[in-house]
């Protein structure tokens, strides 16, 4: 799509957010300043709309301009921390409303894509959809055997679509990205590429079978989350077939009620699913609206819920999953300190920033909140305070976390929707303990260890010669030492961390063949020498593993 071909697409754009009188979006756009002398063209505005709030005109605007622009509202909706309240509140009820595609040709999409016809492969398909949205729709089938199933099929020529709205929103980006006022706080070009990541993961049914296979592996007793069978002999990339479950949508209070179940269990256990899904297995279910989270109707000794819809998963670098794990520890104990030196120490903010200006600013959004009861203290509302104090000191931000924002106020969402009593905190904080405690325990580390000794000890004699040669191009000229006193820094750590772990390593392994040999050569002395050497051994790999991190 070529420049020139952007206009029409762009004018089209522009006359939308002039019928429903996003004046000031227009304004803020350099590009579009001439197009309110054309104002008059469309009138004034009904009634309703004209009545209307300004996030409210901006979600029924992103709704007519279709697909692309609903997805790139849901991703403004979870950045709280740049967006208003009352804009971020209405671009989070955006729905994917589109009529759906004939029958026949989601029929002949699943032929051509598992090659074979569609009687053969089902005993029954109603070519009626039981839902559409902007990327597919889903189709109620039985296999022969007479099990239940459903059938997602990606809308035809969708993929072309994207990749033209998402030329046309990159266009649209760049725009933004020049003449905004607050361009470096939106980030326009981050959002752009947030939609495109989406999209991209969203037109691969296959990638969302494999999503739906390890989250049921995760939860494999069905206990607290149930998630549906992927049927693999009849999924492709762009038909996917999953068993068929029935729930109710869990913002149906009324059916909830109706069939006897305790919601404040409910309630507590969406949480602690949260935090098992984040910081236990690093894999988490990244939309969960009430339309893709169910609740069993049939489990009312012990409820749960069903996870629907698996496009949108989400997972963490380790090292962030390390230290935002220790941020939600130091906020849950008030560490103001803890939690302003973990920010520096995860690279989030620049070493320069003052520590103690940083801790005086996350007391004084955190304190207000704790004068009220836990139980009404919004965990979600806190983080999101936290993220716009951040960004005074510098907050690079982080990408990777934006869908874990998104999610967190989802499931607080979901949980006081469903107990408005609930303690966020007291349901929380002892989980992510127990996680914490069995991740980075003595047997996970050892168990750790052992699976990365061969690569250490592989690299260990490189390290030498390394060294050498590059002192030796650093004598010669070849190579300028770095004269950035934090990129100097930052390389003696490394330096440290590396000296530190090829120490504890070479001790430790010491230690093992001495416990060996005087084991296997002097069993006169007993057990205790050589198991004492072993466990010094062990715990010198580990110190020095520790230090590494």
């Amino acid at each position: 799509m070529t420049r020139l071909s952007v206009v029409p697409r762009l004018l089209r754009v522009a006359a939308v957010l002039l019928r429903y009188r996003l004046d000031e979006l227009v304004d803020a756009a350099h590009l579009f300043r001439p197009l309110k002398l054309l104002r008059p063209l469309f009138g004034r505005p009904a009634a309703r709309v004209d009545a209307l709030p300004r996030g409210a005109r901006l979600r029924l605007a992103l709704t007519e301009l279709g697909p692309i622009f609903v997805k790139a509202g849901q991703v403004l909706s979870t950045r709280r921390d740049l967006v208003p309240a009352d804009i971020a509140d209405e671009l989070a009820l955006l729905q994917d409303q589109v009529p759906p595609f004939p029958g026949e040709a989601a029929r002949a999409i699943v032929e051509q894509e598992l090659k074979s016809p569609i009687g053969r492969l089902y005993a029954q398909f109603d070519e009626t959809p039981l839902a559409s949205a902007s990327i597919a729709q889903v189709h109620a089938a039985t296999l022969p055997d007479g099990r239940e199933v459903v059938v997602k099929v990606l809308r035809p020529g969708i993929d072309a679509q994207i990749a033209r709205d998402v030329r046309l929103l990159r266009s649209l980006g760049e725009l933004a990205q020049r003449w905004h006022p607050n361009a470096d706080k939106i980030r326009p070009l981050d959002v752009v590429a947030e939609v495109e990541k989406m999209l991209e993961n969203e037109l691969d049914l296959q990638r969302e079978g494999a999503s739906a296979s390890l989250l049921r592996r995760n939860f494999a007793t069905g206990v607290d989350l149930y998630v549906p069978e992927v049927h693999w002999e009849l999924t492709s990339a762009r038909a996917l077939t999953l068993e068929r479950v029935h729930g109710v949508s869990c913002d149906d209070i009324a059916a909830i009620d109706a069939a006897g179940i305790d919601r404040k269990a409910l309630a507590a256990k969406g949480v602690r699913i949260f935090y098992e899904q984040v910081f236990r297995d690093n894999f988490f279910h990244a939309d969960a609206h009430p339309g893709n989270i169910w609740v069993d109707p049939a489990r009312t000794d012990e409820p749960r819920f069903i996870a629907l819809d698996f496009g949108i998963m989400g997972s963490l670098p380790e090292a962030d999953q390390y230290w935002l794990a220790q941020n939600f520890i130091a906020l849950f104990e008030r560490d103001y300190a803890r939690i302003a030196q973990l920010h520096v120490e995860a690279g989030w903010m620049p070493s320069t920033v003052r520590l103690d200006e940083l801790e005086a600013a996350v007391r004084t959004v955190c304190e207000p909140y704790f004068t009220r009861p836990l139980s009404q203290i919004s965990l979600a509302e806190l983080v999101v305070k936290l993220f716009q104090t951040a960004r005074r000191f510098e907050l690079t931000l982080q990408p990777q976390l934006i869908l874990l924002q998104k999610t967190l106020l989802n499931i607080e969402g979901v949980g006081r929707m469903l107990d408005p009593e609930i303690d966020i905190w007291a349901v929380a904080h002892p989980v992510l303990r127990r996680i914490l405690r069995e991740r980075y325990s003595a047997r996970r580390t050892l168990r750790e260890m052992r699976r990365r000794l061969p690569e250490w000890f592989h690299a260990a004699p490189q390290f030498p010669e390394l060294v050498r040669e590059a002192l030796r191009r650093t004598a010669r000229g070849e190579q300028r030492l770095l004269a950035d006193a934090d990129a100097l820094d930052h390389q003696a750590r490394q330096v440290r961390r590396l000296l530190h772990m090829m120490g504890s390593g070479l001790l430790g392994a010491a230690l093992l063949v001495s416990a060996t040999l005087l084991w296997s050569l002097a069993p006169q002395h007993g057990a205790w020498p050589p198991l004492c050497l072993g466990v010094a051994g062990l715990l010198a790999f580990a110190w020095g593993w520790r230090h590494n991190r």
